[in-house]
């Protein structure tokens, strides 16, 4: 005997074991609803306070009982076998206890999303009399979808059987005609989920923006620990379900890292895709990455994502171990999935190692050089690319959006008492960075920990400056950065709030867009890397005269003077400057 399913918690075994007898009912095919089958469902709707739905066959035959609470309808007919281009040949009949007949913006949704033959709702008063019924049809599409028509409310005993069942076969045709979807790529409608705060759905919801989805709603469930088995708790996903269809949500998008089986779980509760924060982070990386390296540590970090993912069969996969007949061709899809994707993981991971050789051969040129480099870093959309370009003179990609800049760029800047240093913009840092990046993207963060100086820039503008602050110093504290001098920086000063505070002591203020306190900005930089210089005077012989080009490029000339012996050179250098000239030059750095 079928089951009857959805919410049966507290129903007494009795009362389901009556309810199973319907599964034998079988309707006659000019006949939209039986009288007497609506009677009982209107009987143990009110007697339960819960909706019961049925689907019924288009031959007549019951394929499924559901029990819900008030209020909702559970709609499984997810189960159900369903084309998007033809009607599931299944219509779907349910009660609505305590409540009107009138079908309501789930069950229209329900309709289109599961093609049904058609939806028809049964209002139930609290003796449980049916007060009327309500049924609605497909018809033509408008850009793409079938557009759903109501008829009025009638009563039990008035119901024109044949002309529903008639409008059922004409709802067949009408679905295929009408007009086509467009075929221009439009954004998908997400539902923003989360269980930690406002602050936290609101960067999720610009996250889902900066991805190119629309947001149409949000949930925010406060909890202390997400559920293991959903994140959110079985009700709460139920709940989730009915808002998807109400809503017609392509895609729910979650505040946290899910595990495969709690993304496994969602979706095949509430029937649409279900993306973590995670997941929607790497996407984003994907749409930005510009360069090669770029693009092979996004590679890199979505497999290594995906690999704890495959979800197989359990302790099945465990025997697959070895031996013989257990590899090669024989063995197991998902044991060939990851396999594919060790090696290319493998792959992606020595052509990153060739490029970080190549990173390394370029900094040893720089420090062989003796160029100082200044690392801009700072939570993602603080203006750090703008801040590049306005200092360095560059044209690097800038759009106020998160994520817009992923991969380093680096620029010479002079500085206005002589000398040079490299000034490098790194990919932004956000909450729950995933770990995947922080691994594939290490050799790009490695430029704020080998940098000479960092500028941690802040978007004065922002409500949530001090909690984004408070999120980069944790990721420079987990790159090792940490022993380098810093110089605070309070960005959009132009866009900021009247009413002034002061949340970093001794901060610029600058606006990278206006140019506002640039130049407060480029002393402390060039007081910063002068700190430590020690004033030198040698005399170069004119034989040494090559001597003077390297403490012009080592350090700062402050002053030269032609002698009848050489040339008097007033300069200043740093301590690792003047050990490099002392150790080649020794009898004019230090003569006896």
């Amino acid at each position: 005997m079928p089951e009857i399913h959805g919410n049966t918690e507290g129903v007494r075994t009795s009362v389901l074991k009556t309810l199973e007898t319907l599964y034998d009912v079988t309707i006659d095919s000019e006949e939209y609803l039986p009288t007497e089958l609506a009677s009982v469902m209107g009987r143990y709707s009110c007697a339960l306070n819960r909706e019961i739905s049925l689907y019924i066959s288009r031959d007549g035959e019951i394929m499924d009982i559901t029990i819900g609470d008030t209020g909702s309808v559970p709609l499984s007919g997810i189960r159900l076998r369903r084309s998007l281009k033809k009607l599931s040949r299944i219509r779907c009949i349910h009660t609505h206890p305590r409540g009107s007949a009138e079908l309501s913006d789930v069950d229209l949704s329900a309709l289109k999303s599961l093609m049904l033959d058609s939806m028809c709702s049964l209002g139930v008063d609290t003796e449980g009399r049916i007060t009327g019924v309500q049924a609605s049809f497909l018809h033509e599409k408008v850009n793409g979808e079938p557009i759903p028509v109501c008829t009025p409310i009638y009563p039990l005993k008035r119901l024109p059987q044949r002309e529903w069942m008639n409008e059922i076969l004409l709802s067949e045709t009408r679905v295929q005609q009408g007009e086509d979807k467009d075929e221009t790529d439009a954004p998908e409608r997400a539902i923003l989920v989360g269980i930690d705060t406002d602050e936290s759905l609101n960067e999720l919801q610009a996250l889902a923006e900066s991805a190119g989805a629309v947001v149409i709603g949000r949930s925010l469930q406060k909890k202390a620990h997400p559920d293991s088995a959903t994140y959110v708790g079985s009700g709460k996903a139920d709940e989730l379900s009915l808002t998807a269809q109400a809503m017609e949500a392509d895609v729910i998008i979650v505040d946290d890292e899910l595990t495969g089986a709690q993304t496994h779980n969602l979706e095949d509760i509430i029937g649409v895709k279900v993306v973590d924060r995670t997941a929607l982070i790497l996407d984003i990386f994907a749409q930005r990455a510009r360069t090669a390296e770029g693009r092979l540590q996004v590679s890199l970090a979505q497999l290594k994502y995906q690999s704890t993912r495959l979800i197989g069969q359990g302790l099945v996969l465990s025997r697959l171990a070895g031996g013989i007949g257990t590899r090669g061709p024989g063995e197991s899809k998902l044991e060939m999935d990851r396999r594919r994707i060790r090696e290319r993981i493998t792959l992606l991971r020595r052509e990153l190692q060739e490029l970080e050789n190549q990173r390394m051969l370029r900094r040893k040129a720089r420090e062989k050089n003796a160029i100082p480099v200044v690392a801009l870093v700072g939570y993602t959309n603080v203006g750090k690319s703008t801040l590049l370009n306005r200092v360095s003179g560059a044209d690097v990609y800038v759009q106020d959006r998160l994520f817009a800049t992923l991969d380093a760029t680096s620029r010479n800047v002079q500085l206005p008492d002589g000398g040079e240093y490299l000034l490098v913009d790194t990919v932004g840092f956000i909450r729950k960075l995933p770990t995947e990046l922080v691994e594939a993207f290490h050799s790009t963060l490695e430029e704020a920990a080998l940098a000479d100086l960092l500028i941690i820039v802040n978007d004065y503008s922002s409500p949530d400056m001090l909690p984004q602050y408070e999120v980069v110093c944790q990721v420079l504290e987990q790159l090792g950065a940490t022993s380098q001098p810093r110089i605070h920086v309070l960005n959009k000063c132009d866009a900021a709030p009247e009413e002034e505070f002061d949340p970093l002591p001794n901060a610029i203020r600058i606006s990278a867009k206006t140019g506002e306190g640039l130049e407060s900005l480029t002393a402390a930089i060039a007081a910063a890397l002068r700190q430590g210089e020690r004033k030198v005077e040698v005399l170069v012989p004119f034989a040494d005269y090559n001597v003077v080009s390297e403490i012009r490029a080592q350090g700062r000339i402050l002053n030269e003077d032609y002698t009848d012996n050489g040339t008097q050179v007033s300069c200043m250098l740093d301590e690792a400057a003047y050990g490099r000239l002392l150790s080649r030059y020794p009898h004019i750095f230090d003569p006896q």
